[in-house]
């Protein structure tokens, strides 16, 4: 009977042509390949969680006095966020566990996005014909980092609201429309009735964005040849590796285990984002050592060691914060979506390739990304600062003014040795050749 209907469908829909060449075709055996993979299981564990504790969250700012379990709050006057925060993580079976699991999903997400990027940019597979998939990779790590920013934001307590307020004199600095796009973010000053409400719908509606991109990369893979690691074999138009089935899929199937183990054992066995320790929002208080999420934390750094001067423009006064909180990300961010354009006009270069470079065959590139990291690299290290200087009992003035320097300085440096590291090995190779 189910091979009669598995007929039946075949017949109608030509299936079983599809699904022969499905499950035929072949990956790349490397691991980096596995990367996207990675970002990929951690969003399902995302959406599992988060499906989870939006049975729960009430995302309001109605202000409550609090009578739940944890001893230390009862009796204090906070939002209805941030109450049912603390109701799924002590009232709620299993609340906490999810919580944080839902969390660490989140930091391994974006990371796993961050560092596909990396090896796509420093192995040269963004180049003709896979544009595309460079630029829905960018705009996933952008609608990452503001999903992530979101999430952590909702809960109302005291952390997260100070970088709300931050984020908010942040995006007032933008000169002529800040006010606007702060009314239309945030629901008018920090803290607004309609603060949190627009954050959780803006955390509802992003996923289904990164949910239509991540479709879009997937079938653009499909379609295209994958890329192939240099080595025997290896051209533009044979690819080297695992069939889909079974091999393929059964590797696949194994990481998706791992990635999901190791969230689950960090939800379970590391405390992320203890939210009763920091008590609900307060406007005229600050936290002991706030900082972000490590992929926020540079635009941290970027803003503390920017010098505190402010310009004018046409007239209108802009803050200093505008170019390390607006016009930095805007420029880091614009290079990266242009980059396949810029280096395919840079070097003439518009042919296919299915073949991916060592990083040490394209010195400039390999030595721009260094020096990008390095530079990031820096930022966060800002960011921290003073948690820098209390733990090294160091002055946070004398870090910062280093830090300064540093910010030019190392990536300088460290372009300048990638760039000649990166010509001598291709020279010696050639030599070997």
């Amino acid at each position: 009977m189910i091979g009669r209907l598995a007929r039946w469908f075949d017949d109608r829909l030509g299936a079983a042509s599809f699904t022969r060449r499905a499950i035929g075709k072949v990956f790349p055996d490397h691991w980096s390949f596995m990367l996207g993979e990675i970002a990929l299981f951690s969003f399902i564990m995302l959406v599992g969680t988060g499906l989870f504790l939006a049975m729960f969250f009430n995302a309001s700012e109605t202000r409550v006095v609090y009578d739940g379990s944890y001893e230390a709050l009862k009796g204090v006057q906070m939002s209805a966020a941030y109450r049912s925060a603390l109701e799924i993580t002590f009232d709620v079976p299993a609340g906490l566990l999810v919580r944080q699991i839902h969390h660490w999903a989140a930091l391994i997400f974006v990371g796993a996005i961050a560092i596909h990027l990396a090896r796509i940019f420093f192995t040269g597979a963004f180049r003709r014909p896979r544009e595309i998939n460079w630029l829905i990779g960018a705009t996933l790590l952008v609608l990452g980092m503001l999903n992530g920013f979101t999430g952590y934001s909702v809960p109302d307590d005291l952390l997260s609201g100070t970088g709300l307020r931050i984020a908010y004199s942040v995006l007032l600095s933008v000169p002529f429309i800040g006010d606007w796009l702060a009314f239309i973010l945030f629901g008018g000053r920090v803290p607004s009735e309609l603060t949190i409400s627009r954050l959780y719908g803006l955390h509802i509606v992003v996923p289904f964005l990164i949910l239509a991109l991540l479709a879009a990369h997937l079938m653009i893979l499909w379609r295209q040849k994958h890329t192939n690691r240099t080595g025997p074999g290896r051209t533009n138009t044979r690819i080297v590796g695992s069939r889909l089935w079974p091999t393929y899929a059964a590797k696949s199937l194994g990481l998706f285990f791992i990635v999901s183990g190791a969230a689950a054992a960090l939800g379970g066995l590391v405390q992320i984002n203890p939210v009763w320790l920091y008590g609900p929002f307060q406007s005229d208080a600050v936290s002991s050592g706030s900082q972000p999420d490590w992929y926020i934390i540079w635009l941290e750094g970027a803003l503390r060691l920017f010098p505190a001067a402010d310009f004018q423009i046409g007239g209108r006064l802009v803050p200093g914060i505008f170019f390390p909180g607006i016009l930095l990300p805007l420029v880091m961010f614009g290079i990266l979506y242009a980059w396949p354009f810029l280096e395919a006009r840079l070097t003439g270069d518009h042919e296919c390739h299915h073949v991916l470079e060592r990083p040490s065959q394209s010195p400039f590139r390999t030595a721009f990304g260094c020096a990008a990291l390095t530079f990031l690299l820096v930022l966060i290290v800002a960011g921290s600062d003073d948690v820098v200087a209390m733990v090294t009992g160091g002055s946070v003035a004398a870090l910062r003014s280093a830090l300064r320097m540093l910010v030019f300085a190392a990536p300088a440096a460290v372009g300048v040795a990638a760039f000649f590291f990166c010509r001598t090995m291709k020279a010696a190779r050639r030599a070997q050749a």
